[in-house]
C-alpha cells in the first residue's frame, strides 16, 4: 500500500523525477507527460464530478480510481512482473455503460459544440483531456497496449455521458456548418 510520509522532497529541484521502480527521468520526458495528461483527466473528472449525484457520481468515481491505476501501470516500464498493470476489465466495464447511457439518446444528426450544461461542459473537458492522454501514451514506448484501449474507451464515454447531462441530448449544442460567413 502507498505510504507518505512527507510531500516536499525537494528530490525535484533538478528537473528530474522518481519512476515506480526508482529510475530517475527527466521531468519532460514523455513518460512523464503521458502520466501528467492521464493525472489531468483525473482532475477534469473530479470537476465532473461536482455536477453529478447518485449512479452517475460513483461511476466517475470508479473511473478516477481506473485512472490511479493507469498511471501506476505507466510509472514502472517493462514487463508485468508483480507489478499493477491495468486489465481489460476496466475496459469492459466503459463499453457497457456506453451502451447503457446512449440507447437512451436520440441518435445525432450533427457534431456537437461542446456545451448546453454545466456537467456537460465539464463532460467534454473530460473527453478532450483523455484524448490528449491518449497521444501523450503513444509516444511512450513500452507501454501496456489495454493503457490506449481504456483511455480511447473512456474519452467516448465521456462524449455519451456528456449528451446524458444535456438532458439526454435535448439541450446539445449542434454545429450548424457555415453559419457565421
Amino acid at each position: 500500500m502507498v505510504r507518505i510520509d512527507r510531500v516536499i522532497t525537494r528530490g525535484g529541484d533538478k528537473g528530474e523525477t522518481s519512476l515506480g521502480d526508482g529510475a530517475r527521468v527527466r521531468k519532460d520526458s514523455a513518460r512523464i507527460a503521458a502520466i501528467g495528461a492521464v493525472d489531468e483527466t483525473n482532475t477534469a473528472i473530479g470537476l465532473l464530478r461536482l455536477h453529478t449525484v447518485g449512479e452517475t457520481d460513483a461511476m466517475l468515481a470508479r473511473i478516477q480510481n481506473d485512472l490511479f491505476d493507469v498511471g501506476a501501470d505507466l510509472c514502472v516500464p517493462g514487463e508485468a512482473g508483480d507489478r499493477l498493470r491495468l486489465t481489460e476489465a476496466p475496459i469492459l466495464r466503459l463499453e457497457a455503460e456506453v451502451a447503457a447511457m446512449n440507447a437512451g439518446l436520440p441518435p445525432l444528426t450533427s457534431f456537437i459544440l461542446p456545451g448546453g450544461s454545466a456537467g456537460a461542459a465539464h463532460a467534454h473537458l473530460v473527453r478532450v483531456t483523455a484524448r490528449r492522454a491518449e497521444r501523450a501514451v503513444v509516444a511512450v514506448e513500452d507501454v501496456n497496449p489495454v493503457v490506449l484501449q481504456f483511455l480511447n474507451r473512456l474519452s467516448d464515454h465521456a462524449f455519451v455521458l456528456a449528451r446524458v447531462l444535456n438532458a439526454n441530448g435535448a439541450e446539445d449544442v449542434l454545429w450548424t456548418p457555415g453559419a457565421n460567413r
